[in-house]
Parts: structure tokens; C-alpha cells; sequence
């Protein structure tokens, strides 16, 4: 009977031992879930505030004249997102009116030569300009066409755009009669 007591009490202890290290191995389980669960949960960023979209630029390519190919070849610049949501349109003119930075480039728009406006419909967009879009060199070749196909294939990297009609001081112009559709990827 001795012997079993021993037995007994050497169980209750090895019962207890094996209790409080179950205890203990599951709250250091529970613990490491929690810290787990902290580190992977999501925390959604604020919203973006007036100010920082000031600050966010975007890439967009605008078409200029290669001086050694004498093709139209895509240059990358660099603008800030606010004006390309605002005016969309005017901003791209206005970048081939300032034309390009790579010396290798030149622009095919005439000096001050303005945007007097700009209006999308049914995937055409109209640009109204000034009267010195006329002054492009006639004597040199294709440089009618090398400005058509600047203004349309950059205002055509626009989703929404598919021609380009250019009007004169809100007129219509026999230089530039119709809707002009992007012809080829200058790429």
C-alpha cells in the first residue's frame, strides 16, 4: 500500500509539472499570436490631402521632331498630376509649344503660337489655336505633316482621344481641314 502511495504521489506530481507547462507553453502561444496578429494587420492610409497631390508628378510622352531621322520620335516629361487632371489637353499642347530637352529634338509647333481652347466629343478633340500655327517653315519638307503627327500622336496617348481637329482662332482652315487620327507609333 506504501508503494502505491509512492506511485501516486510521484503522478499527482508529474500531473501538476505537465499542467503548468501546458499553461505556460499555451499563454506563450497565445502571446506570440497576438504580436503576429499586430504586425500583419492592415492600417489603411489616410486619405491624400490637397497638398500632397501638389507635390505628385507623372510621365507622359509628347512627340517631337528627330533633327538627324526627320521622324517623330517620343520624348518623356515630366508634369505635375494636378495639371494634367485640371487640363489635360492644354498641358500637352503647351509642352510641344515649349518643346523638347533633348538637344537631338526640335519642335514642330511655330513660335507663339497659343491655345485659345480645347473640347473632347465623341473621342475627337478639337484644339483652338492662334493664328501663328500658320507660320511652320513651308519651305521645309513635311513639316506640315511633322506637326500634325506631333499634336495627334501626343494628344492620342489619351485613352479617350482617337482624332485631333485643329481650328484657327476658332475658325475652321483649309491648312487643317479635317480630324486627324494617329497614323503610326513613332516608337
Amino acid at each position: 500500500m506504501l508503494m502505491n502511495k509512492k506511485y501516486i504521489l510521484i503522478f499527482v506530481f508529474l500531473f501538476i509539472i505537465l499542467l503548468i507547462s501546458g499553461i505556460f507553453i499555451i499563454k506563450k502561444l497565445k502571446t506570440k499570436e497576438q504580436e503576429t496578429a499586430t504586425i500583419e494587420e492592415y492600417i489603411p492610409e489616410e486619405e491624400i490631402s490637397e497638398e500632397q497631390k501638389q507635390d505628385r508628378d507623372t510621365v507622359v510622352t509628347v512627340y517631337f521632331l528627330n533633327k538627324e531621322t526627320g521622324k517623330i520620335m517620343p520624348e518623356a516629361k515630366v508634369v505635375d498630376v494636378k495639371e494634367m487632371i485640371n487640363n489635360p489637353y492644354q498641358t500637352l499642347i503647351q509642352l510641344l509649344i515649349e518643346g523638347p530637352t533633348n538637344e537631338k529634338l526640335e519642335k514642330t509647333i511655330p513660335e507663339n503660337t497659343t491655345i485659345l481652347g480645347t473640347s473632347l466629343k465623341n473621342e475627337c478633340l478639337t484644339i483652338n489655336v492662334s493664328s501663328e500655327i500658320l507660320n511652320y517653315d513651308k519651305e521645309k519638307e513635311n513639316a506640315k505633316e511633322n506637326l500634325i503627327e506631333s499634336v495627334v500622336n501626343t494628344l492620342t496617348e489619351l485613352t479617350e482621344v482617337n482624332k485631333v481637329k485643329i481650328i484657327i482662332e476658332g475658325q475652321e482652315n483649309e491648312e487643317f481641314k479635317e480630324p486627324y487620327e494617329r497614323l503610326t507609333d513613332s516608337n
